[in-house]
């Protein structure tokens, strides 16, 4: 059946294709994906699938549909995200962006456009699928905030699901690659503001104020040994500071500093603890010299980890259909991803398919106004996202 599925993708390529293109010329941002909802639902509509179902979050925005459920047997979930970046596109093709500031840099239009090509060879081929497919088309993945993918969990869109699959793009992976991990594979992110409160005056006269600038920069430089000496050196941590605002002219002590940073974590556990050594750091800095600190941390995504079992069904698959040449170890990302959501509900896996390939300009890097991506990868896509389907299902059922 694999063998199968790799042809029925192959004859898939052309017409995913065209339709990665009018997704591309038609982004829209995290929350207002209108057009591409209507578009997707269309298309799923046509190809018979059951219980669809569009609009999340209080907006028009996303969509589900299940396949064969009146079969019995387990249920696996396939995911796209489907939004787009606030990015003017600067690439010189017949499909560029007619929306100006809106740019799919980001291969959420591959995606889309993979799990509709899986969604059409599964749909042929459900008599023989021994279970059930629930499509996931996700807006918002980029929001942060207000993640796509944890709104849908909380409207039941896991409800039954026995195991989930996603696939990104990633132009740094050589086009045709397929990399796989088990465990972590792409870190969280959370972002933190460091409030530091002084008493201002004349820059003439430190002595009769007390500078929340000073104490500011030292807790800058500081704050990198919550990284360099209290986390294990084999765990992998980012601590950075991005912004920092403090006064309104040269002459001024300002009343009050502010910092803003991230933090990435590729553990859980460690993700848990930082707060609190930030914040010790910084209570004891701020009182040493006479300041008020407070420290507002807000989580965005949780670390994206792999269940090792899916993750080596999904390898195996990948060898059956495309053969091992194409498959290879993914790296350890440090950007973050909200399929993470996912995989803490229900066993997970998510791959890398690569479409680097600097001959057709498609290594330029991700969230990059020249973003692109090869089209020759998305067969891959399709046959990785509909074989897994398969394989798992059948391999639950015996």
């Amino acid at each position: 059946m694999l063998n199968k599925i790799r042809e029925l993708a192959d004859k898939q390529g052309s017409r995913m294709t065209e339709l990665r293109h009018y997704f591309h010329s038609n982004p829209e941002l995290s929350w207002q994906e209108v057009e591409t909802t209507r578009k997707i639902a269309e298309i799923i509509e046509e190809l018979g699938f059951e219980n669809i179902r569009t609009g999340f979050g209080g907006t028009e925005s996303g969509l589900t549909a299940d396949l064969n459920l009146e079969k019995e047997g387990p249920m696996v979930a396939l995911r796209a995200d489907i939004d787009a970046l606030p990015l003017t596109e600067e690439n010189d093709i017949p499909y560029r962006s007619t929306r100006d500031g809106v740019m799919h840099a980001c291969g959420h239009d591959a995606h889309t456009a993979m799990l509709i090509g899986a969604a059409t060879i599964l749909s042929g081929i459900k008599d023989d699928l021994p279970g059930r497919v629930r499509l996931i088309f996700q807006p918002a993945e980029e929001h942060g905030l207000k993640s796509g993918a944890e709104t849908m969990i909380g409207e039941g869109v896991l409800d039954g699901v026995d195991a989930i699959a996603g696939l990104h793009i990633w132009s740094s992976v050589p086009s045709g690659k397929i990399g796989f991990r088990s465990g972590p594979i792409m870190a969280s992110a959370d972002v933190w503001e460091i409030t530091v409160k002084g008493k201002g005056g004349h820059g003439s006269m430190p002595h009769n104020a007390i500078d929340p600038t000073i104490a500011a920069a030292t807790v800058i430089t500081t704050m990198q040994t919550v990284v360099s000496r209290e986390i294990d050196p084999q765990d992998t941590v980012v601590l950075s500071i991005g912004q920092i605002e403090s006064g309104t002219a040269a002459n001024i002590i300002p009343e009050s500093a502010t910092l803003k940073g991230n933090i990435r974590t590729t553990s859980p556990e460690t993700r848990a603890a930082i707060p609190e050594k930030m914040e010790r750091i910084m209570k004891g800095i701020c009182t040493a010299m006479r300041c008020e600190g407070t420290l507002r941390f807000t989580n965005i995504y949780p670390v994206t980890v792999n269940d090792e079992n899916l993750s080596d069904l999904a390898r195996s698959t990948a060898v059956e259909m495309l053969g091992e040449n194409c498959v290879e170890k993914a790296p350890l990302l440090m950007g973050s991803e909200d399929f993470s959501y996912y995989g803490e509900k229900v066993p997970g896996t998510f791959f890398l398919l690569g479409c680097g390939n600097k001959e057709k300009g498609t290594n330029n890097q991700h969230h990059s106004p020249r973003f692109n991506i090869d089209d020759d990868v998305l067969p891959s896509g399709i046959a990785m996202l509909a074989g897994f389907a398969w394989k798992f299902l059948s391999e639950q059922g015996k």
